[in-house]
């Protein structure tokens, strides 16, 4: 069985789940990954602002980011919030000792509200010291809702876990982000919950459906007019965002799963083999069986 390894994050907790390490295992989870973390500071804030941090002793957060080095030994590290040098000390180092094939630098200098969250001393010593150690460093501007950013470079991570490149990765991840920001904004009119229920619709019946009509049936709208809404929101042919999203459950199969090409090919709704392998190929350019080998 080919099982992508777990995604280490390392940054502050955020009490409202809308950014920190809540977010990044909301995300990762989300997109069929698994997280593991190491906690740097926890803070005390509403959707108006953070009213108090609370940053742990440096040696409890080498202790987290040794145990998740040693027991899960992930190959991707996703850093967010450091807020001492201490702290700084110790993600060094670890990055230097285990050295994982992609480290990705989310930059939590300030909140989405414009409030300072590092001192500069720390800031200089994080330019200095931890983005040459950096794969990517990894910043979405604007951010329009409260951290975008955040689930932007989880999905990063979730994206080059699975071997995708770096190009690949952020392209992936940026339609992942704009999907959430239709959500999270609430269009105008009835085009946005339509969106919305085609998305949560295919999230429920991905496997086993993957005809535009079906959708379109569901929601008791025209295919027509289904597409005019797609295309307005995302950009995109709602074929097109079927597939997409069919061709991220069977890779996530191949990776994690000991089925046979035969059995995920029926799992996910093919009516043989040949089917399937014929659609992998013009989706990914390689055959199901030589993708999960490599």
């Amino acid at each position: 069985m080919n099982e992508t390894k777990p995604i280490l994050t390392v940054t502050g907790s955020d009490s409202t789940s809308g950014s920190g390490v809540q977010a990044d295992i909301k995300t990762i989870s989300a997109l069929g990954g698994y997280a593991v973390s190491a906690i740097t500071s926890i803070t005390v804030q509403t959707s108006l602002g953070i009213q108090e941090f609370h940053d742990l002793p440096a040696n409890i957060v080498e202790g987290q980011i040794e145990a998740a080095m040693n027991d899960a030994e992930p190959d991707v590290v996703k850093i967010g919030m450091i807020r001492s040098v201490d702290v700084l000390d110790v993600i060094v180092r670890a990055l230097e000792k285990y050295k994982p094939k992609h480290v990705i630098f989310d930059p939590v200098f300030q909140s989405s509200s414009g409030d300072a969250l590092i001192p500069v001393n720390v800031a200089r010593e994080i330019t200095d010291r931890l983005l040459p150690l950096c794969t990517l460093v990894v910043q979405l501007d604007p951010m329009p809702m409260h951290g975008l950013a955040n689930r932007y470079s989880s999905a990063v991570a979730v994206f080059l876990n699975r071997g995708e490149s770096e190009q690949k990765a952020l392209q992936l991840a940026k339609e992942y982000v704009n999907a959430q920001v239709v959500k999270a904004e609430g269009w105008q009119g009835r085009s946005s919950k339509l969106y919305n229920d085609f998305i949560d619709a295919l999230e429920q019946h991905v496997r086993t459906n993957s005809d535009v009509h079906y959708y379109a049936n569901r929601l008791n709208v025209s295919s027509r007019y289904l597409a005019q809404v797609t295309k307005r929101i995302s950009g995109k042919a709602p074929k097109t965002i079927i597939d997409d999203r069919l061709i991220q459950e069977i890779e996530l199969q191949l990776h994690t799963t000991d089925k046979t090409v035969q059995e995920i090919a029926y799992s996910c709704g093919f009516s043989s083999q040949a089917h399937f392998t014929k659609f992998f190929k013009k989706m990914k350019n390689i055959s199901p069986t030589k993708f999960r080998k490599l």
